[in-house]
């Protein structure tokens, strides 16, 4: 092949190529174009409001908040406002639709209206209620850590001082406990778990006195077991000797009591009723009592007043547990 005719297939193929490289970017521009234009129209003609709520209905069904069954459609509700005076239309020839009817008002309001209404007022009572007893629980609280360290600073000074008890512990008849030292006592405090609010719930007191010698006293027949459940509710140490029939009854009884009192009070918390009641056994006299003060009332007055009761001592402490 002469020369001539090589550059002549070179430009036959040099101009195919040119023409095949005009005609697909004369193509993609086409292709560009019309692809513009379906997304102007797309943009033109997307309804956000319609996306706004098939988005809503398809998060509430993913979420499980409404339905499970995304392919649900459900009507949108819209609140409308009432006309003053609302007339119903009339209905016109041929048109067999039921008629709309507006739901009913209800004097004072609509429903919700009142139900809010008393919603909003019962959340004020809960929300006065629930102070008056936060400030009550508090000051129970104040109340009884202020007991606890008298009685933990009484304690401490007693026990070193170990003073006489001038208190006659009347037990039956003629037969009384008396002439008792202090021997040893304890102070301690419990509060609430911390998820309760940990607060002091209890403050406890409790001390041993005791005297030399002891007390013998018989008993005949069914007032030994009487006598022993006493003895028992009383705390009080004893030993018994029985004598028995030949039918192994007992007969009598023999008790030898040791003049021994263990004496406590517990400052016990009752949130309910927003009151402290103070359990004391043995502390004036043999068995158990009961007050019940307000916290306001335990100041160091009535502690200190608490205190002579302790010792034997003349005190006012009734009086003023009572305020």
């Amino acid at each position: 092949m002469s020369d001539s005719e090589k550059d002549n297939q070179l430009s036959s193929i040099s101009e195919a190529i040119r023409a095949k490289r005009e005609r697909k970017g004369s193509m993609l521009r086409d292709d560009i174009a019309e692809l513009e234009a379906a997304l102007i129209a797309d943009i033109e003609n997307f309804d956000l409001d319609a996306a706004e709520r098939r988005a809503r209905r398809e998060y509430l069904a993913n979420s499980g908040a409404g339905m499970v069954d995304a392919e649900l459609v459900f009507p949108e509700i819209v609140p409308q406002r009432q006309p003053a005076s609302p007339q119903p239309d009339a209905p016109k020839p041929g048109d067999t639709s039921p008629a709309a009817t507006p739901l009913p008002e209800i004097a004072g309001g609509g429903l919700l209206d009142q139900l809010r209404r008393q919603a909003e007022a019962r959340q004020r009572e809960m929300h006065s209620d629930m102070a008056e007893r936060t400030a009550t629980n508090e000051a129970i609280d104040q109340a009884l850590k202020h007991v606890f360290f008298f009685l933990h600073e009484l304690v401490q000074q007693l026990n070193i001082v170990k003073p006489g008890i001038p208190r006659n512990y009347a037990l039956i008849e003629q037969y009384v406990l008396s002439q008792l030292d202090w021997q040893e006592g304890f102070a301690d405090y419990r509060t609430q778990s911390q998820s309760a609010g940990a607060l002091v719930e209890l403050a406890t007191f409790s001390y041993h006195l005791k005297g030399s010698g002891s007390l013998l006293i018989e008993r005949d027949g069914a007032a030994v077991e009487r006598f022993r459940t006493t003895l028992f509710d009383f705390g009080l140490p004893f030993t018994c000797k029985e004598f028995k029939n030949e039918r192994r009854y007992v007969e009598r009884a023999e008790f030898d009591i040791s003049c021994d009192v263990s004496v406590s009070a517990r400052w016990r918390a009752d949130f309910a009723k927003g009151v402290i009641m103070l359990e004391t056994r043995n502390l004036e006299r043999l068995g158990s009592a009961l007050y019940t003060l307000r916290p306001q009332a335990i100041d160091q007055a009535l502690l200190d007043h608490f205190g002579h009761l302790v010792l034997g001592q003349p005190n006012r402490f009734r009086e003023l547990a009572k305020r």
